[in-house]
């Protein structure tokens, strides 16, 4: 439904974009986050950080698809960032998730 007085949500819209802005900087993003090249050498694309207890999750359905997945755990050269625990929080509770089409049947 339409709310009837739009105009009183109005100055919540600063307020509440300066958070979102702030919880954008304050995240690491995925972009800061580079590949291991030996797994990109080796055919393997990254797919994205997945927390550990998610990991097996996006595995079991990337293999259903038919590709070959490993989960990784996060490179600490991979991490762009100088915040500790930033890279502890990566290090412990997250894991890169990389697929690859197996091989054509010869």
């Amino acid at each position: 439904m339409d709310d009837p007085l739009p105009h009183r949500h109005a100055p919540m819209l600063p307020p509440l974009a300066a958070l979102v802005q702030g919880e954008g900087r304050r995240l690491l993003s995925e972009a800061a986050l580079t590949p291991d090249p030996a797994r990109v050498a080796a055919g393997w694309e990254r797919r994205f950080i997945a927390d550990a207890r998610r990991a097996e999750e996006a595995m079991a359905l990337y293999q259903s698809l038919g590709f070959e997945v490993v989960a990784d755990p996060v490179r600490l050269d991979g991490l762009e960032t100088d915040c500790q625990d930033c890279r502890l929080a990566m290090l412990l509770q997250f894991k890169t998730i990389y697929t690859r089409r197996p091989p054509d049947p010869p």
